[in-house]
């Protein structure tokens, strides 16, 4: 038996076994899982409305130039 003939079986082999690995664990992630169920938190009470907006930045007015 030459090394190349060795090293055909032995890669066969590793291949066949990390196929066999890769089905039996099946997909990495959340791809062909069911989703993970979402928290529905409803507020006690309810967060009072703001009364007016708030400013946005410096009021820039125009200066006559004398």
């Amino acid at each position: 038996m030459s090394s190349e003939s060795v090293g055909g079986i032995f890669g066969a082999i590793v291949a066949a076994v990390v196929l066999a690995v890769a089905v039996v664990f099946g997909p990495i992630g959340q791809y062909g899982k069911p989703p993970k169920p979402t928290k529905v938190e409803a507020p006690a009470v309810a967060p009072a409305a703001p009364v007016a907006p708030a400013p946005r930045g410096p009021v820039i007015r125009e200066v006559p130039n004398q």
